[in-house]
């Protein structure tokens, strides 16, 4: 279009921000001008360049974004070096599809298979680069008609004229085999037979280095060697010959070889020892050029990094740097590997595959390829992440040895063999097949009201499994968004606005109405981008890295991994303001970079919540209850629910507890989880866990980041809770564990069947002699296993607060320039009060004998010194209490309706609270004018208000057992 004076703009899309950057730099530079001109980029939060830029590089969002806010304009759209297939992954790409092809350009680029590296370093004293018997890779490389043309002509010149020089120009400067190997297209001539028939012995050595094919026969069936015979060439026919019988030789030896190592080594572990002594011997054979190592994850990357450092030949720093390279490393230390080191040092490049698409390490000659990667998936039968190593794509593979030619000719040895590469996926299996999709769900929804999900999503290319479709749905209808029938609600769709995952917009609405909405922004940015914590680069670093994230999450009461990502940020913020910025990131491990990432992302969600008309342009009252342990604490139920745990005794001959979930299963605690020592002594006190995901890894399944919490915000949050008569042995079979070996949860779903034949049996007759009287003791039992002992009175106030909360919530984003009605104001109110109580004194839970739900009398009593509970307080130093803004680390008073009041002292006033607030608005959801809340109702069965108040679902517990998400 250029080239016809047309205006013509280039939009090049990448997989990462730092590709982006990165690849607009490097094309600025080699153009001899600055990011901004006509090069520029546009990420998220960050753009450089405008209109007038010809060339712009972008990540995928970016770019769909921009298709999607177009409308009807016209687009033309070319993918560039797309090794992979593309994935579908956003809703977007069934209205455009990408996918056209064509190869970017790389130089030649020789690869060695494992059978070749084991040969390789058996033979110590040979230098191998120098040696002949290469495998070069062709794949990328495809012979044009002119460059047919060009061979054809330069075979017949040299066969016919002897005019040889033609056919060396093309085949010397080429290490493409499809060049070397090129049969003349009448004829089959290669340039071995010319070379071989005519005698140039030394031309046909050069390509018998190359790798030229001696087995390669003309149209006549004459191959090489026969030529020269029939030439009477006995000197090259003699080359030829051994040439041939030393590679049959060389094969045997390697296969030998290979069987040995497979039988000693399991392929599935990365030997870091193959790659240290492969490692040392480039470096014996050669004097310059980085090496890349490509491996799955940090752990290869930690032990293949402490295995050379070990090692004396690489210890002395000014000839070796070793640097890793992954996303949780810090800035610092990523932007080291595009250093060029200083002559006579050698750099080394440990990383996973973000080095593997668009990253562009110049001075990259060597690639060491592990053939393994980590890769998330999901398991949609059991609601669990996975995050496994697993064996490459091809893709992947070309695209690996693509990095050590795109500066310049490079090797690529592949630690697996020739007959694995053989047998590897063509590519990734797709993202939308092995991620959850609620957020694509609803956003088909907010585009096709009329339409069932499950139909549309079935015309993607590749559609996911109809079982992670009802699993996203199934969680839509229960936080209200979508109703039985699958009908978008007045919520869903105030769900949808927000750009992040639908629970965390209900966190979101749930904290501006407990006007907690700040350390919610940041929550939800966190999990919608990267833990901000940095992995220790250092061994003795560890212990350092984790008491540094104990200490701070001890600031609003200790054992949440996401209360330490909240008090992070909010230290880090007050100490870039101070000029204390390097200090807190190095002592306290926390990457800059990422922090600057979340707050801009904050600011974006803020924006996005103040334009839909969620929270005012005045923000300032939105964050009263800010530093308030049991409202955090709630907000976080909210965004995290219904995956909820409960810590169980770990099975005989294990050391560490275990999480057991809604489903049975029982997971453990990640080591860099705060809660990852977590215990209890009394098997009464099991602890409740609410976590982020379940994921599944090469240790088995774990989680990574939880929260202990009380069962008082489960209470009002779950989806359904159920009443049935008191049952003084319902916990000794759930925690009485004898220390035999119970993985598989048998005599737990037992029990949790009696409950439920129990709560089945309590119709409406049972339910109202149950609830006939307010001091009647029954079974609270939550989303069908957690059970609890009450008061009839507790929970008909808990039932009352449930549907009043779910109104309000929905008066809230729908009517958001309003002030709640008196009734749900005066709700919201006791909601805060008996939240903020929860959390009072560092989250400890009071030692006193309690007597009623709504002052915690679902959890036995227990005393502070029981470890395992929210009661392990850790004074934050001075540095860090310093960073911290006021109000911080106190008990602070509940703001709610921009009303200050003094949390209660004690559980009979706040009793009273509650109780005088459901009177005094007596006639709203719940609760008729004249009668008290425990009178009137039978609250068996009962579902969360976010789901009655959107759409009732029946009575509870008749969907089929182990049908909802676990």
């Amino acid at each position: 279009m250029w080239g016809k004076g047309e205006a013509c703009k280039i939009v090049c899309t990448q997989p990462r921000r730092i590709s982006a950057t990165s690849v607009s730099e490097r094309i600025a530079y080699e153009r001899g001008e600055n990011v901004g001109n006509d090069i520029g980029y546009k990420i998220r939060l960050e753009s450089k360049g405008g209109r007038h830029s010809s060339i712009v590089f972008c990540t995928n969002g970016v770019l769909l974004r921009v298709l999607v806010s177009k409308g009807s304009s016209r687009f033309n759209i070319e993918a560039s070096n797309n090794h992979a297939k593309p994935d579908v992954s956003d809703i977007t790409h069934i209205i455009v599809v990408i996918n056209l092809l064509f190869p970017g350009f790389t130089y030649p680029v020789k690869t060695f298979f494992l059978e070749d590296v084991l040969s390789i370093l058996k033979s110590a004293e040979n230098n191998h680069l120098s040696s002949g018997t290469l495998s070069v890779s062709s794949e990328d490389f495809e012979l044009t008609e002119e460059d047919k043309i060009a061979l054809d002509e330069a075979i017949i010149l040299a066969w016919k004229n002897d005019e040889f020089d033609p056919l060396l120009d093309l085949v010397s400067g080429e290490g493409n085999p499809k060049v070397y190997n090129y049969q003349h297209s009448l004829t089959g001539l290669t340039p071995l037979m010319v070379f071989a028939g005519k005698g140039r012995v030394g031309d046909a050595c050069m390509l018998l280095s190359f790798g030229a094919d001696c087995h390669l026969q003309t149209k006549d069936g004459k191959s090489a060697l026969q030529w020269a015979e029939q030439g009477k060439q006995e000197e090259a026919a003699e080359i030829i010959k051994k040439h041939m019988q030393s590679t049959c030789s060389d094969s045997m030896e390697q296969q030998q070889l290979l069987d040995k190592y497979l039988a000693t080594v399991d392929p599935e572990i990365i030997d870091v020892v193959l790659i240290e002594q492969l490692i040392r011997k480039i470096c014996t054979d050669s004097n310059d050029g980085a090496i890349l190592v490509f491996l799955p994850g940090w752990e290869d990357i930690n032990r293949t990094r402490e295995r050379l450092l070990a090692n004396p030949f690489f210890k002395d720093s000014s000839k070796f740097v070793i640097i890793s390279l992954h996303s949780m490393v810090p800035s610092a230390e990523q932007k080291k590997v595009f250093k060029r080191p200083p002559v006579g040092c050698r750099k080394v490049v440990l990383s996973t595959n973000i080095a593997e698409s668009s990253i562009t390490i110049d001075d990259v000659v060597y690639v060491i390829d592990s053939g393994r990667m980590k890769e998330k998936s999901y398991d949609p039968y059991n609601n669990v992440s996975t995050l496994q190593s697993s064996w490459v794509s091809k893709a992947n593979a070309r695209q690996r040895e693509g990095r050590a030619g795109r500066c310049q000719p490079g090797i690529c040895y592949h630690l697996y063999s020739k007959l694995r590469a053989a047998s590897l996926p063509d590519f990734q299996v797709p993202e939308i097949k092995r991620m959850p999709i609620e957020e694509l769900c609803l956003q088909v929804k907010l585009l096709d009201t009329t339409c069932k999900v499950e139909e549309f999503l079935k015309k993607m290319l590749d559609p996911p499994v109809s079982e992670t479709i009802c699993n996203a749905v199934t969680i839509l209808q229960d936080i209200g968004a979508f109703s039985l029938d699958e009908e978008l609600t007045e919520l869903g769709e105030k769900l949808g606005h927000l750009p992040v995952h639908p629970l965390t917009s209900k966190m979101l609405f749930f904290a501006i109405l407990m006007n907690c909405l700040d350390p919610a922004l940041t929550v939800a940015c966190a999990s919608d981008f990267r833990d901000p914590f940095t992995l220790p680069m250092l061994p003795n670093e560890k212990k350092k890295a984790a008491a540094a994230k104990y200490e701070l999450a001890s600031l609003y009461g200790g054992q949440s991994d996401q209360l330490a990502v909240i008090a992070a940020f909010e230290c880090w913020k007050n100490a870039k303001q101070r000029g204390q910025e390097a200090r807190f990131c190095s002592q306290y491990f926390v990457s800059s970079s990422t922090m600057n990432m979340l707050l801009g992302m904050r600011k974006q969600l803020q924006t996005e919540l103040i334009r839909n008309g969620f929270i005012p342009d005045d923000v300032s009252n939105c964050s009263l209850n800010a530093h308030d342990p049991g409202i955090l604490h709630a907000v976080l139920v909210a965004g995290l629910y219904p995956n909820v745990g409960r810590l169980h005794p770990p099975s005989k001959g294990a050391r560490r507890f275990l999480i057991e979930t809604t489903s049975g299963a029982k997971v453990r605690l990640h080591s860099q989880s705060i809660n990852f020592k977590l215990s209890f002594k009394n098997t009464d006190d099991c602890p409740l866990i609410i976590y982020d995901e379940i994921t599944r890894g090469d240790g088995g399944m774990h989680i990574r980041n939880c929260s202990v919490v009380g069962p008082l915000p489960l209470l009002l949050l779950a989806t359904e809770i159920a009443v049935a008569p008191a049952n003084d042995n319902d916990n000794s079979d759930d925690n009485g564990d004898d220390g035999s070996d119970d993985d598989d949860g048998t005599d737990d779903d037992d029990s949790e069947e009696d409950v439920m034949e129990m709560v089945n049996k309590s119709g409406a007759q049972q339910g109202e002699k149950i609830m006939s009287s307010p001091d009647n003791s029954i079974t609270v039992v939550v989303d069908r296993w957690l059970s609890f002992g009450s008061t009839a009175l507790d929970v008909a106030q808990i039932y009352c607060l449930r549907e009043r909360l779910s109104a309000a919530i929905l008066f809230r984003v729908t009517h958001p320039h309003q002030v709640l009605p008196q009734v749900l104001g005066a709700s919201v109110y006791a909601v805060a009060c008996l939240l903020s109580y929860d959390g009072l004194s560092g989250v400890l839970y009071p030692a006193e004998s309690v007597e009623s739900l709504t002052s915690m009398v679902l959890a036995t009593e227990i005393d502070k010194s029981v470890s395992g509970r929210r009661g392990t307080f850790q004074n934050p130093s001075g540095f860090l209490r310093s960073l911290m803004s006021p109000g911080a680390c106190q008990d602070s008073p509940v703001q709610c309706q921009k009303t200050k009041v003094t949390a209660p002292k004690n559980a009979s006033s706040r009793t009273q609270v509650v109780s005088h607030d459901l009177h005094a608005s007596a006639g709203s959801v719940g609760t008729s004018p004249n009668q008290p809340p425990s009178q009137g109702h039978t609250p068996v069965g009962m579902r969360s208000g976010f789901s009655k108040s959107y759409g009732p679902r029946g009575e509870s517990f008749k969907r089929q057992r182990g049908k909802r998400p676990k």
